[in-house]
């Protein structure tokens, strides 16, 4: 069987491996996503994702490596995962009323294979207007900090959300069709077992290669 490893210490993306049957090993990269100059937000979301890839498949003999990562751009702006609450509190004000984009970047990588695999994903997202007591509100659960945007459509910022065009599970943070067919382009089968939701069970059947 083959091993998967997800380069990512995301709990959103890890519950969604889980969520599709698929079972992995979690290998966190350490790749600063700081120093990056890119501005593209296509650009950097997939240079990022290649990246912690790339570290996690230069210490793996064998399997296949996911990486992501999940860029949110307003009106030309990145914006990253908010420190404070006053940062936080001052993306949202700037998201309310408005639509903003999210673009995740995938990469795969197979070992020893050589393989890469790449995908972009953006979502549209139209986002309502919010009060000031709103805004606190959200800020005060301690949701955004970890977030890129400053808020998680699948946690109490789904109250936020009027509407989205394109893939939700990429504004989760990881496009699963579009990984389903990277995964396929590396020669790995899906659907064939069990499945697993353990990601500690990375032999379990589901998951072989062709």
């Amino acid at each position: 069987m083959t091993r998967i490893i997800l380069a990512s210490a995301s709990p959103r993306r890890a519950a969604l491996l889980r969520q599709i049957g698929l079972p992995f090993t979690v290998q966190v990269s350490a790749v600063d996503e700081t120093t990056s100059s890119e501005t593209d937000p296509a650009k950097l979301a997939l240079a990022l994702a290649c990246a912690k890839g790339q570290a996690v498949a230069e210490k793996v003999d064998e399997g296949i490596i996911i990486a992501a990562d999940t860029i949110v751009s307003s009106e030309g702006e990145l914006l990253g995962k908010p420190a404070t609450k006053e940062a936080a509190a001052a993306m949202l004000r700037r998201l309310a009323g408005n639509v903003h984009h999210v673009l995740t970047g995938v990469a795969v990588f197979s070992k020893p294979a050589g393989l890469v695999r790449t995908h972009v994903e953006t979502t549209a997202v139209h986002m309502r207007k919010l009060t000031e007591a709103e805004i606190k509100w959200y800020v005060n659960t301690g949701e955004p900090y970890d977030k890129a945007g400053g808020y998680g459509i699948q946690g109490k910022a789904a109250v936020f959300i009027e509407k989205i065009e394109g893939c939700y599970f990429n504004v989760v943070g990881l496009p699963l069709a579009a990984l389903w067919q990277l995964l396929t382009a590396v020669g790995i089968k899906l659907g064939e077992g069990a499945g697993s939701n353990e990601d500690t069970a990375p032999d379990h059947q589901g998951v072989t290669t062709k």
